[in-house]
């Protein structure tokens, strides 16, 4: 009787060290509040798609939160009082993280933010750790404007700090320093990031494309719809094609064959194909403000014939709140790096500021 005893004091101690006899937050609780699409079960917060957040203020001098990752392929930046950033990942286990640790004891500002996209897995956020020394405060009202941005990797930010190989770790990846990112917290508005790596708008590298994934909430599952009405952004912004400007030149690629068949598109059909998806985002947001955008990779080189079909597809929407942005081609290997985003970020800043109205 005496060794059950034991052991049950041991196993007791055990998770008490790990957190889950302490109080905790629900991760439903109004202090924090959240960014993105962003799936709400029973039992948490399911992060997917990149640059999705959450943010809470609290005095104290730490913080912890219950975390599970799907895989270990996803990182996260942990960013205090809005200046401070470090990187974390999440375990496969469930498992109390400390999140803050050793700050003055006054009131701060937390924000846990996905860096990474939704091929590197699911992330479950169950809720905070409530201890004698930490008080959630009430949540900054979120900011007036709001941005999507509907991409692909220039978006993601793949390989921003991959300057030799272009890798698609995700270690390399954040979509906090992307164009996007930037131009959203320059703007001081709320930020979503419907983007894929490899994604087309007729053709991708994998067998889904974007008008077959823009409205989902959770992107692996097509019965898992977004419910736009709890979002609606006062800017959209189309960075799409880089993609299809390859694949389309790609007679033996699988993706080619299941799209095309043996015949690439020709230009009418790549003007009626974009027109198509912008057509569905005006209906979507009917008030919104759209540019559409090219990066700064090959599709804008001097010949590129894409610009053209952008263009042309806008004109023939006949919508004065549709406009065109195309970034200078940057010249150089791979996807853009942290400098090339910076500059993404600038030109669209500029271009924002010209002709947008707030």
């Amino acid at each position: 009787m005496l060794k059950n005893f034991l052991l049950s004091l041991t196993l007791l101690f055990a998770f008490h060290l790990n957190g889950f006899c302490q109080d905790t937050i629900s991760f439903k609780d109004k202090h924090i509040s959240y960014q993105g699409r962003i799936l709400f079960t029973n039992d948490a917060a399911t992060l997917m798609w990149p640059g999705t957040s959450f943010t809470v203020n609290f005095t104290g001098t730490g913080i912890s939160g219950i975390f599970k990752d799907q895989d270990t392929s996803n990182y996260y930046n942990i960013i205090i009082d809005k200046d401070s950033i470090r990187t974390v990942q999440f375990d496969t286990v469930k498992k109390v993280v400390s999140l803050a640790e050793g700050l003055p004891y006054r009131k701060h500002s937390l924000q846990v933010f996905k860096r990474t996209e939704w091929d590197k897995g699911k992330t479950w956020f169950y809720g905070f750790v409530e201890n004698e020394h930490t008080r959630l405060l009430k949540a900054d009202t979120l900011p007036r404007r709001k941005i999507e941005f509907f991409g692909n990797s220039i978006t993601c930010g793949y390989a921003i700090y991959d300057s030799a190989k272009d890798y698609p770790y995700g270690y390399y990846e954040n979509n906090y320093d992307t164009y996007a990112a930037i131009t959203a917290r320059h703007f001081n508005a709320q930020y979503h990031c419907t983007a894929k790596s490899g994604i087309g708008i007729m053709v991708s590298w994998f067998p889904l494309i974007m008008p077959e994934m823009y409205d989902r909430l959770d992107p692996t599952d097509s019965s898992s719809k977004w419910d736009f009405s709890k979002y609606t952004p006062d800017l959209v912004v189309i960075n799409l094609f880089q993609n299809d400007s390859w694949i389309v030149k790609m007679p033996d690629n699988e993706q080619f064959k299941k799209r095309f068949g043996t015949k690439p598109p020709d230009e009418s059909q790549i003007v009626e194909a974009y027109k198509n998806f912008v057509h569905t985002i005006r209906s979507t947001y009917p008030k919104a403000q759209i540019i559409c955008m090219l990066g700064n990779m090959d599709i804008t080189k001097k010949g590129s014939p894409w610009p053209g079909y952008v263009r042309k597809a806008v004109d023939d929407l006949h919508d004065k709140k549709i406009f065109t942005y195309f970034a200078p081609y940057k010249d150089t290997y791979g996807h853009p790096k942290v400098k090339e985003q910076i500059a993404m970020a600038k030109g669209l800043i500029m271009f924002i500021d010209e002709h947008i109205k707030w």
